[in-house]
């Protein structure tokens, strides 16, 4: 995992505080101070990316309804194809609770 490389301390506490979340008005009130609006604006969109490329939509079609570009949409379908199947786990979660 590429993520290994920050693996320690510090990393810890950030999954533990959002771990420690209770729920989405919560998470809306934590990463609005942790993060800025453009990398919480990206993560979401990736999470976006990835459920379209899943579900079997088009590069054009995702592009156009997420605004995503080409390379982000390529990066999500590696991380879909070769990552730690972190994208796979959330998703497969989202759609239990639906």
């Amino acid at each position: 995992m590429q993520i290994d490389k920050l693996r320690g301390e510090q990393l810890n506490q950030l999954f533990d505080a959002i771990l420690s979340l209770k729920d989405r008005e919560e998470c809306y009130q934590f990463f609005d101070d942790i993060a800025t609006m453009s990398e919480i604006h990206s993560i979401s969109q990736r999470l976006q990316v990835a459920k379209m490329l899943t579900e079997g939509y088009t590069y054009t079609v995702i592009e156009n309804e997420t605004n995503a570009s080409t390379a982000t949409i390529s990066r999500v379908r590696r991380a879909l194809n070769y990552g730690s199947d972190g994208y796979q786990i959330v998703l497969d979660r989202i759609l239990e609770e639906k």
